[in-house]
């Protein structure tokens, strides 16, 4: 898997001002040893924030792609969230990949330096020599704070091991139960000024035995006559185990958009859908 790139293209930016991204590495991921819990939780983060993601991304621990990777993410723009590849470890390249792609070097960063030195000393527990910093075990642990130059901190609740920033990427573990806090007090440290900037919202019903191509009509005009808000359907092949509507055959179709645009968008699409002769089947909370 060592030369795999995985790309999701998710399509849910909406129309926001600036766009957020999520680059995944490891090799555990994309050979399936572990599961990515990385998407759905910024998703989350976003989502609490009134933004949403826009792309995502998974890259083997492969220094080329790593590179060549962050070397189009720095170019984009966007707002980019890095998990994995931070540590000190044979197969954590990103720190320095990170100062390839923007053609610098790493430095030990001092700030990370007194932070690292702090968790050797907490982990010690008064052992003189697990405490001393000049041995090769101690003075290795210092490569988790060699970040490229000009990068900031991002704090880590956890053990106290720092992520870094630079040029609006964000670089953390790949640990979850670290990289969500970071990620957390990236958003709410940098971009508290783009939160529920737009009163985002989607709504969708259900039509059984729905067929797309019978519904993409009404779904392209109800897009051309309410400039704004984005049509989307979800088919699915049924579950028997889920009973009802979702045993069979069905469509989820929807809308999103601004909250304040989507009355009679909605309105338009169920009774578009209704005149096409098909049911409708309202989505509880219970669902």
């Amino acid at each position: 898997m060592a030369d795999a790139l995985n790309t999701v293209d998710m399509n849910l930016s909406g129309p926001k001002s600036r766009r957020f991204g999520l680059i995944v590495i490891g090799d555990e991921i994309l050979s399936g040893r572990r599961q990515d819990k990385h998407m759905s939780k910024l998703i989350e983060l976003l989502s609490e924030r009134g933004l949403s993601l826009s792309w995502a991304k998974y890259v083997a621990d492969d220094p080329e792609q790593i590179t060549v990777t962050l070397k189009d993410s720095f170019a984009s723009g966007d707002v980019v969230f890095s998990t994995g590849g931070i540590g000190a470890t044979p197969d954590d390249h990103t720190r320095q990949c990170a100062a390839l792609a923007l053609g610098t070097k790493t430095e030990l960063h001092p700030t990370a330096q007194e932070l690292i030195a702090g968790r050797i000393q907490a982990m010690a527990e008064g052992d003189a020599l697990k405490a001393d910093l000049n041995t090769p075990e101690n003075q290795h642990r210092f490569k988790m704070g060699e970040f490229p130059l000009g990068s900031d901190i991002i704090p880590n609740p956890y053990n106290q091991i720092p992520g870094f920033s630079i040029r609006e990427h964000y670089f953390v573990p790949g640990f979850p139960v670290m990289a969500a806090p970071m990620m957390a007090w990236c958003l709410d440290t940098y971009y508290q000024s783009l939160f529920h900037r737009e009163n985002w919202a989607e709504q969708s019903f259900i039509v059984p035995k729905g067929v797309e191509s019978t519904l993409t009509p009404l779904m392209e005009r109800i897009e051309a006559s309410f400039p704004g808000v984005k049509v989307f359907s979800l088919p699915s092949v049924g579950d028997p185990s889920k009973g009802g509507v979702y045993s069979e055959r069905h469509i989820e179709l929807g809308i999103k958009g601004n909250a304040n645009l989507l009355e009679n968008a909605w309105i338009a699409l169920r009774s578009g859908t209704e005149a096409l002769g098909y049911a409708i089947h309202d989505i509880s909370k219970a669902d």
